[in-house]
């Protein structure tokens, strides 16, 4: 594992062109560009199975989002009283969930289940005969980033079809406009912690921005800045050695005044580079610079350890 300083934070940046404080995902093809990276990423890699996987289930998660149904959204009242308290309109923790992430987790069993590994096939028929009740309370655990590692083989998929909800909320013409929030690691849109950090290609190339975990909103952060508590002064980069080019697309941030990190992605690098794929394609560099005493600050919740 190689150690890199910190890089100039505007070096890259187009002059004359301010990067919008907050972007909202593509509806048309995030997912889909997603399943893409999965794909790329999963040939010759060696959880190249595992990874042509979650390509799949990436595909149905745009096949759900292309024809999610309207559900409820904040009214003009409460968007304003967000706006004024700095506080993300569609809290994961406190909005009332519609039902329709259970019918998206349905479809998602559904869709898998015939090309699953014998491993999973378990998983999947044991969470579709659960009990809304108990889907529900699944759903609390993952929105609150409290994983159990007894769940860690269901909790994924209920994240997943979590994310289509939030992510089809986040794109409404009514979520417009956000600001970031006073404090800088968490989403403007649903105050979930960022999954990683992508350098920003074309327009904005050179321009940071964190990647939320649940609802794909992207948010404004100036570079070498320390997602977690902002400091400057002790943010440095942990690369893997010998993974063809990898180690240029991905790199870990860490902080050694927090000890936590996170992992940047370099889309002005390579464009297509996706922050939830190219994250889980570099687990080994989670596992090198876990061992150096660092803490991750946010989840990829498509990844959940389960009991040793």
């Amino acid at each position: 594992m190689n150690i890199t300083p910190p890089s100039s934070p505007a070096s890259t940046l187009n002059p004359g062109l301010e990067p919008p404080a907050v972007i909202a995902p593509q509806l048309a093809s995030l997912f889909a560009d997603r399943a893409a990276r999965f794909e790329r990423l999963a040939a010759g890699h060696a959880a190249g199975d595992w990874l042509s996987f979650l390509a799949r289930l990436t595909q149905v998660q745009h096949e759900l989002l292309q024809r999610h149904p309207v559900v409820p959204l904040p009214d003009a009242a409460a968007l304003e009283q967000a706006r004024r308290h700095a506080m993300p309109p569609l809290p994961a923790n406190g909005w009332a969930r519609d039902a329709v992430w259970q019918r998206h987790l349905a479809i998602l069993v559904d869709r898998l289940l015939p090309a699953a590994p014998p491993v999973l096939q378990s998983t999947l028929t044991t969470l579709a005969a659960l009990p809304p009740a108990e889907l529900e309370r699944l759903a609390d655990a993952v929105l609150r980033t409290e994983y159990d590692p007894a769940q860690a083989a269901r909790l994924p998929f209920i994240a997943a079809a979590l994310q289509v909800y939030w992510t089809w909320m986040a794109v409404q013409p009514a979520l417009a406009d956000l600001a970031r929030l006073d404090v800088p690691g968490v989403c403007p849109c649903c105050g979930s912690l960022p999954v990683a950090s992508v350098i920003q290609s074309g327009q904005y190339a050179g321009a940071r921005y964190l990647h939320c975990s649940l609802c794909n909103t992207e948010w404004n952060l100036v570079r070498v800045n320390c997602s977690a508590c902002g400091e400057t002064d002790k943010v440095s980069y942990r690369v893997l050695e010998g993974e063809a080019g990898q180690h240029e697309l991905v790199r870990a941030e860490v902080c050694d005044d927090c000890h936590s990190y996170l992992k940047i992605v370099h889309r002005d690098k390579d464009a297509a580079a996706d922050p939830v794929a190219d994250d889980l394609a570099t687990l080994a560099l989670d596992i090198l610079v876990d061992e150096a005493g660092y803490v991750r600050s946010g989840p990829n919740p498509l990844f959940v350890p389960g009991e040793a």
